[in-house]
C-alpha cells in the first residue's frame, strides 16, 4: 500500500509517475513521528534487529545503520569511509524489522538521514524546509515495498544491446589516433570489445557538442570507421556551456534566456573545465528541450551514446571565489610576508590553500543563481540534486525525437530519483583501491532499489594507479555489472587491458562477460519491464536467515545465480555462505567451465586471478554462448544451458 503526505508547498520534483491522493496535517505515520517546526523532521527508534536499506548511490553498506548521510549531489572524488554525500541523490529508505516499510523524501534540496549515528537506536531525518512530498509504503517484505515503490516510479531505462559489451575510457585519449590503437590492440590481442568514451578532449576548447578538427578530422567518417570496426565511439558532455564570443550554443542561450540566472537577471557564471561558463537551465521546459536538441549535432555525425558529466553542477570557482582567494592571499601577505608564502607554504597559519579548496563546489555559489520554473525564479540550492536529472532528461527526450525507433545508450554522474527513467549512471571518480571494489559491490543492490538499472563502476579504478591483479579481480565484478566500463584519469598508470603481462587473463575475463551477455541482457530486460531488481542482497530472498541478511559481500543476480566477488589483495580465494545448496561455477582461462554442488553453509573456495567464479541457485540454469569479438558477433546457435539439469530458461530480448 502507498500513502501520500503532503507538507508545505513542496517543488514538483516529477520523480513519482503515479498519481496518488496526497494527505495532509498528519504528525505520525505507520512507523514513526513527524515534527514541521522551523524545518522537517521525522523520527523512528530502531529495534535492535532492524535494517535499513536504500538511499541509492551512498557510501558504506548495505544496511545503512551506523552513519549519517546527506543527500546532497556533490563533486568529490575522494570516496572514504568518512564522506556523507557522492555524486546521486537517492531519498529512498526501506524500514525492515517486525515490519516492512519504505519512506521516499521527496526533496530535492538537502536533506539529512541519520541512521543511528547521533544515537545508535533513533533514525532521524531532517531538511530545513518542510517543504516535501512523503511517501509511504508497507508491504509483506522489503522486497514487497521495493517492488511498489519501483512501480510508482516508473519503468527503468533500457540501454541497448551492444552497451552490455565491454568499454575502454580513458581520460587522455586526445587524437583519433590515439583511439585507433586502443581499438588495434584491443583487436589484435582478440580481447572482446564493443565501445571507446571519448573524454573532454574531443571537444574543441571544451566547448560542448563541438569536435577539435584538428585532432579528430572529419569526425562523422572516423565515427563509421569505428563502426565498422565494430566499436561505437562514446562521448561525453559537460554541463556548463563555454562563454565565447562566435560559439553559437553560448550566444543561441543568451539570446534566448535559456542559462540559469542570477537574481538581478544576468547569467550566472562559473568557472568548469572551459573557464568561465554558464549552465543551461534544465528546469525550464523550454531550455531543457533545447540544450537536448543540441545532441543532434553529433547524433548526426553517427553517434548513438553519451554519457553526462559535471553535472551536480559542478562548480571550479565563481567571482566571488576568486574574490575570497585573492582576500585570503593579500590578508596573509601583508601579516607574514611573500617570502614565507613562496619558500614554506607549509607552515601558513592562514590556510590560503584550504580557501581554494573551499571556494570549490562552495554552497553559497548555489545561492547565487536561479531557475525560471513555470514563470517563477527558483532559487538553486532548494532544487539542486535535481540538475543532473534534468540534464539528462534533455538529452533523453530529445534522443526519443531524433531516433525514435533507435535505443541510444546515455548515463550520467549526478542524478535524483526519476532520472533513471532517461539513462543510467556510473558511481563517478573512484580510487584504484581495493575497497572500493567492495564499495562499487555493496552500491549495486540500493541503486536497483531506485529504479538505476544501467549501471557500474570505472573498472580499475578512476584515480590513483592501478595493478594488474586489482584490476583483473575488479574486471571479474564488472563482468556482472550491466555497465562493464574500465576508466581512468590524466596521469595515472595506463590500464588498458593490453598493458600488463600475460594479456591472455585479460582476454578470458572480458570473453567470460559476452558468454554470459545472453543471460545478463535478458535479466535486465525482465527487471526493466517487471520493475523488479537485476541485483538483490540475499536477505530479500532469505528473510529468515539472519546469516543471509547480515552478508553484504554477495549478491543474487537475477532469479537464477548469486555472485560472490574477491576483493581482498593477496589471496587464492574467499569464503562464501550459502542460504541454499548452490552449484559453484568458475569459467577457467582454457576455456571449460569447473562446477562443484554444494550444500547450504560456509565454504572457502579457490578462486585464481583468471577465473570468473558464480553461483547457480538450486533447480535453476543460465544461458552461455561461444566467446565473441563484439556483440553483434555473437553466435546464439552456440547456445548451452550451465546449472542444474532439467531446468528450462528463457531468452527476452
Amino acid at each position: 500500500m502507498v500513502e501520500k503526505y503532503v507538507f508545505g508547498s513542496p517543488f514538483e520534483t516529477e520523480a513519482v509517475t503515479e498519481q496518488i491522493m496526497a494527505k495532509t496535517d498528519v504528525t505520525t505515520i505507520v512507523c514513526g513521528e513527524i515534527v514541521v517546526e522551523d524545518g522537517f523532521y521525522y523520527q523512528y527508534h530502531m529495534e535492535e534487529t532492524d535494517v535499513i536499506y536504500g538511499l541509492g548511490e551512498a557510501n558504506r553498506g548495505i544496511n545503512k545503520r551506523g552513519y549519517q548521510y546527506v543527500s546532497r549531489c556533490t563533486d568529490d572524488p575522494n570516496h572514504t569511509e568518512d564522506k556523507t554525500s557522492l555524486y546521486g541523490a537517492h531519498n529512498f529508505i526501506v524500514l525492515s524489522g517486525k515490519q516492512h516499510v519504505g519512506l521516499f523524501f521527496d526533496y530535492p534540496s538537502t536533506i539529512c538521514f541519520d541512521i543511528g549515528y547521533t544515537r545508535q537506536d533513533l533514525l532521524t531525518v531532517r531538511c530545513d524546509h518542510a517543504d516535501l512530498y512523503l511517501y509511504v509504503i508497507t508491504g509483506e517484505s522489503v522486497y514487497d515495498v521495493v517492488k511498489q515503490f519501483r512501480k510508482i516510479i516508473g519503468t527503468s531505462y533500457i540501454a541497448p544491446k551492444y552497451a552490455f559489451g565491454f568499454g575502454q575510457s580513458r581520460w587522455g585519449y586526445k587524437t583519433a589516433e590515439d583511439i585507433e590503437t586502443v581499438v588495434q590492440k584491443y583487436r589484435e590481442n582478440q580481447i572482446p570489445i564493443d565501445m571507446v568514451y571519448l573524454d573532454i578532449d574531443y571537444m574543441q576548447d571544451y566547448k560542448d557538442f563541438t569536435v577539435n578538427a584538428e585532432r579528430f578530422p572529419a569526425f562523422g567518417q572516423f565515427v563509421q570507421k569505428m563502426k565498422g570496426e565494430q566499436i561505437h565511439l562514446i562521448p561525453i558532455i559537460d554541463a556548463g556551456v563555454k562563454i565565447e564570443k562566435g560559439y553559437d550554443i553560448y550566444e543561441e542561450g543568451v539570446e534566448k534566456g535559456y542559462f540559469c540566472k542570477r537574481e538581478d537577471g544576468s547569467e550566472f557564471v562559473a568557472s568548469v573545465w572551459p573557464g568561465w561558463t554558464h549552465f543551461p537551465d534544465v528546469l525550464n521546459p523550454e531550455a531543457r528541450a533545447w540544450f537536448g536538441g543540441k545532441y543532434e549535432i553529433l547524433t548526426n555525425l553517427g553517434i548513438d551514446g553519451f554519457w553526462n558529466d559535471m553535472n551536480e553542477p559542478a562548480i571550479f570557482y565563481s567571482e566571488e571565489g576568486i574574490r575570497a582567494l585573492n582576500q585570503a592571499i593579500s590578508e596573509h601577505v601583508k601579516t607574514f610576508g611573500v617570502d614565507k608564502m613562496i619558500d614554506n607554504p607549509d607552515a601558513i597559519p592562514f590556510d590560503a590553500r584550504g580557501i581554494l579548496e573551499q571556494i570549490q563546489n562552495n554552497p553559497e555559489d548555489y545561492k547565487r543563481f536561479y531557475h525560471n520554473v513555470n514563470g517563477k525564479m527558483v532559487r538553486h540550492d532548494l532544487v539542486h540534486n535535481l540538475f543532473g536529472f534534468n540534464m539528462t532528461r534533455a538529452a533523453g527526450e530529445a534522443l526519443k525525437k531524433i531516433a525514435p525507433d533507435k535505443k541510444m545508450l546515455l548515463f550520467s554522474r549526478s542524478s535524483y530519483i526519476g532520472m533513471h527513467r532517461y539513462g543510467g549512471i556510473w558511481t563517478g571518480d573512484n580510487q584504484s583501491w581495493w575497497s572500493h571494489i567492495l564499495l562499487n559491490l555493496k552500491m549495486m543492490p540500493s541503486l536497483n532499489m531506485c529504479g538505476f538499472l544501467y549501471t557500474g563502476a570505472d573498472l580499475g579504478g578512476f584515480g590513483s594507479n592501478t595493478t594488474r591483479d586489482l584490476l583483473l579481480r575488479w574486471l571479474a565484478l564488472g563482468v556482472f555489472t550491466p555497465l562493464m566500463r574500465n576508466h581512468t584519469a590524466l596521469g595515472t598508470r595506463e590500464q588498458e587491458c593490453y598493458q600488463f603481462e600475460q594479456i591472455a587473463d585479460f582476454r578470458h575475463v572480458i570473453g567470460v562477460r559476452y558468454r554470459l551477455i545472453p543471460y545478463l541482457y535478458s535479466t535486465y530486460i525482465k527487471a526493466a519491464n517487471q520493475n523488479d531488481m537485476y541485483f538483490r542482497p540475499l536477505g530479500f530472498d532469505f528473510p529468515e536467515d539472519r546469516r543471509a541478511i547480515e552478508t553484504e559481500d554477495q549478491l543474487l543476480l537475477g532469479d537464477e545465480a548469486m555472485i560472490a566477488p574477491v576483493y581482498t589483495q593477496n589471496v587464492s580465494g574467499r569464503t562464501v555462505y550459502l542460504p541454499e545448496e548452490m552449484q559453484f561455477v568458475k569459467f577457467m582461462p582454457d576455456g571449460t567451465i569447473y562446477k562443484e554442488t554444494l550444500p547450504s553453509g560456509t565454504h572457502y573456495v579457490e578462486i585464481a586471478l583468471n577465473e570468473v567464479p558464480l553461483f547457480i541457485r538450486k533447480g535453476k540454469c543460465i544461458p552461455v554462448v561461444d566467446v565473441a569479438q563484439s556483440v553483434d558477433a555473437i553466435d546464439m546457435s552456440t547456445i548451452k544451458y550451465l546449472g542444474y539439469d532439467n531446468a528450462t530458461y528463457t531468452i527476452v530480448e
